[in-house]
């Protein structure tokens, strides 16, 4: 395999969780899947043809260089909008290409009207405005400038959407800044009608705001961690627990990160295991040596804390992880022998580790986790 761990990705918790997700925002209203940081971790080239499978047709990616890694896998008919970063020389592309980009200042939307008239070819523009996320957007003060710019301009442009993003909608903290995020984005909307400008869709939720702001539901939803089945935060868990009372658990973990037993080997009592002294051995031991460590994905933080699972047994981490391994310890558990399947993440017969709780165990979120996973830990489809 040439590989020393795999991913196993799950083809029908990725459907239960687009069947539980659609039913939430209608029929009417468009999924789009976000699979920046390649596809959180599952890999744009799993995530996409499984996605058209289940009906959806829009995705949502940060940069022209994630942009193209979807064109390439993805089918005629599906479309893609970069959210942020993209050049002069990219906004070209993109525009040659179709590709629908937001456009958040000035600088970026001349360059996207310029482009378009040397390529004679409408450029699909997502306005983005600003209603108190402070990253980007155009402020309320530039709706005028703005304004000029489309009416003199309509020619060379599509307005695909008018957007914004909220700060931190998984957080009834915030409850109070959302919803003056919302008054904020509705009185561009009405400024931009008053003035004949009508955005193909507007769209504002993520995954968060889907889940616990139903009025934030317009004609897309940008759907991010919650369609690979993690819950933004425990309080958007528990609000749609209210909601959904018959599935405690409607999203479904799709992933899965398993290794094997590169050796196992004593250490008498007395000894250090692993780089330095953080642990010593108290009694004679039978350690098992796995062979990936944070150069593959395991976070550092995990030595003497993590824990993985071997032979249904959950077994700790012991010593500390270096780059390329981890030491555990099974003298607990009988018959232990090189080759043994570890599982990382995931379920191995009654047990399992989920992402939430290896993140707590390493200070992450499970964004965090699930993006820093190697892109070339091969990935699998499992039904």
């Amino acid at each position: 395999m040439f590989n020393t761990s795999y991913i196993e990705i799950s083809r029908k918790a990725f459907r239960s969780n687009i069947r539980y997700l659609k039913k939430i925002i209608g029929k009417d209203t468009v999924f789009s899947s976000v699979i920046k940081g390649n596809a959180y971790g599952h890999g744009i080239e799993n995530i996409i043809p499984m996605a058209e499978e289940a009906g959806i047709d829009h995705f949502s990616v940060f940069s022209a260089k994630e942009a193209n890694d979807a064109l390439k896998v993805m089918s005629p008919g599906s479309r893609i909008m970069i959210m942020g970063f993209l050049d002069d020389a990219e906004t070209e592309w993109a525009i040659e290409n179709e590709i629908e980009f937001f456009v958040f200042d000035m600088g970026r939307f001349e360059k996207a009207i310029e482009n378009a008239k040397m390529l004679k070819k409408k450029a699909r523009i997502h306005l983005e405005v600003e209603t108190g996320f402070n990253r980007t957007g155009f402020e309320y003060a530039e709706v005028s400038r703005v304004t000029e710019l489309l009416r003199r301009e309509r020619e060379h442009y599509v307005l695909q959407g008018l957007c914004t993003h909220y700060a931190g909608a998984e957080s009834l903290s915030n409850y109070l800044r959302i919803k003056n995020q919302i008054k904020l984005f509705r009185k561009f909307g009405r400024y931009f009608a008053r003035h004949d400008i009508q955005p193909v869709m507007k769209h504002t939720a993520c995954s968060a705001a889907a889940l616990t702001y139903p009025n934030t539901i317009m004609d897309m939803v940008r759907f991010g961690i919650a369609q690979y089945g993690f819950w933004p935060s425990p309080e958007t868990q528990m609000f749609r627990f209210r909601k959904d009372a018959k599935d405690a658990s409607p999203l479904k973990r799709m992933l899965s990160w398993k290794s094997k037993v590169m050796v196992v080997k004593n250490v008498e009592a007395g000894n250090f295991v692993g780089y330095g002294s953080s642990f010593l051995a108290n009694k004679r031991l039978r350690i098992a040596i796995i062979p990936v460590g944070y150069a593959n994905g395991f976070s550092r933080a995990l030595s003497n804390t993590g824990r993985v699972l071997i032979r249904g047994r959950r077994v700790p981490v012991i010593g500390t992880v270096t780059m390329n391994t981890m030491t555990v310890n099974v003298t607990d558990i009988p018959g232990v022998e090189k080759g043994d399947e570890v599982v990382i993440i995931g379920k191995q017969k009654r047990l399992s580790i989920s992402i939430s709780s290896f993140c707590e165990m390493s200070e992450q979120l499970n964004y965090q986790l699930l993006t820093r996973l190697p892109a070339d830990i091969p990935r699998f489809i499992v039904s």
